[in-house]
């Protein structure tokens, strides 16, 4: 085993088949997978019907439409993918307390909706971001210090989003959504068998781009997979104030399926969304996957959840927890001994290690860089607020030589 993310991929669109079916009227809700749940016409709704393969105690179990067959070898790999990727994550987090990072905005809890997601895709389909999902940029082969990087404020995402098929990380919020669906349509007008993922959170849907973005990939058929995490918060707002119906239902409205599956169930996660891109490769248009998981941590590290969610909700999905779960499995199958993890426990502090030592050793970002390109021609009170910030940081130099002259 080595430290390093999957390796860098070459190829792009892929010029396979012309899609089938390319103008098929997008398909009902009523017609998707069992699974992707519906509402009774009587007073009371039903109950959201939820995906999942792999219970909280860790027992194996099957779902009629979503059948997954892994090798020992695999659910090994997917185990490894979110413990490494929560490992970096923890690191990135201690380096922004630490006064390395600008920001970081936590996935703990997500691993399994982002490593299932990920390795779902195929290496010609392409892979929309918002600016957490650091799992899918693991299996996309993206190094973990370009993100870092871009957090410490010294690259704009340091990586080619065409050499892995893996566009940069997109912080205004929703707006990818679009990106994607126009790649999506280029992809379909291409004839290629491809197809295209954009990540959101359920906060990001209430968006008007996402909106936006469903209408334009319904009535174009576009081979695109929306693929929400729901963690239940967006930063403060808890769900229940964004929505009155179950996320994924909102597909409905669009004329495309909808599906809810456990976020924290990473074999449901691999299985719903490969079903998903099979989907838009068939030339059925669109889908939404909305992976029910929860933010563990907080939104960004600028965040303290404590300040609006209790204690007893997060412990409560703590027993939930994505790495737990397929531990347990692992264990009880016989798919993995102590060694494995003993290993892995290994290889995962020498990530962290790497990651450290990395970002210590990047250069301090550029003070003044922030005031630079705001207007193509320069303006007059950026110029002024230049001036202000240089005297600011002169003054703590200032400061200095006069201690030293005392």
């Amino acid at each position: 085993m080595t430290v390093e993310s999957t390796a860098a991929r070459k190829p792009r669109r892929s010029s396979g088949t012309k899609r089938a079916s390319a103008q098929k009227a997008p398909q009902s809700q009523a017609a998707g997978p069992r699974g992707s749940g519906s509402r009774d016409s009587g007073a009371e709704k039903s109950e959201p019907q939820l995906v999942q393969l792999l219970t909280p105690e860790g027992e194996r179990v099957e779902h009629p439409d979503y059948q997954l067959d892994l090798t020992p070898d695999e659910l090994r790999g997917l185990y490894r993918d979110m413990v490494l990727t929560r490992r970096f994550d923890a690191e990135a987090t201690a380096l922004q307390r630490q006064g390395e990072l600008g920001l970081w905005a936590s996935l703990l809890g997500q691993e399994a909706a982002q490593i299932g997601s990920g390795r779902a895709l195929r290496d010609d389909d392409y892979v929309f971001p918002t600016y957490r999902e650091h799992g899918v940029a693991w299996v996309r082969g993206v190094d973990p210090t370009n993100l870092l990087g871009m957090f410490r404020g010294v690259n704009h995402g340091g990586w080619d989003p065409n050499t892995n098929n893996f566009h940069l990380y997109t912080i205004v919020i929703g707006s990818q959504t679009l990106h994607a669906t126009g790649y999506a349509m280029g992809v379909a007008k291409d004839g290629a068998d491809s197809a295209v993922i954009a990540y959101f959170g359920d906060g990001a849907s209430s968006q008007g781009d996402v909106a936006e973005s469903f209408t334009f990939a319904a009535v174009y058929n576009a081979p695109v997979v929306f693929f929400c995490q729901n963690n239940q918060w967006a930063i403060s707002e808890p769900t229940e104030k964004q929505m009155r119906v179950p996320l994924y239902q909102r597909a409905q409205g669009y004329g495309f399926p909808g599906v809810r599956v456990d976020g924290n169930d990473v074999l449901a996660c691999l299985a719903v969304t490969r079903a998903a891109l099979e989907h838009c490769r068939r030339g059925e248009g669109p889908m939404l996957v909305e992976a029910f998981t929860y933010r563990m941590g907080a939104h960004t590290t600028s965040d303290d959840p404590t300040k609006y969610r209790a204690d007893e909700e997060t412990e409560s999905w703590e027993a939930k927890d994505p790495i737990l779960r397929l531990r347990r499995y692992l264990e009880k199958a016989g798919h993995a001994d102590e060694a494995f993890f003993t290993e892995l426990d290994e290889e995962s502090e020498a990530l962290g290690k790497r990651v450290r030592e990395a970002v210590r050793a990047m250069p301090d970002p550029d003070d003044m860089a922030i005031f630079d390109h705001v207007y193509a021609d320069g303006h007059a009170l950026v110029d002024e607020e230049r001036a202000q910030f240089a005297a600011y940081q002169a003054s703590f130099a200032d400061a200095d030589e006069a201690g030293e002259g005392k």
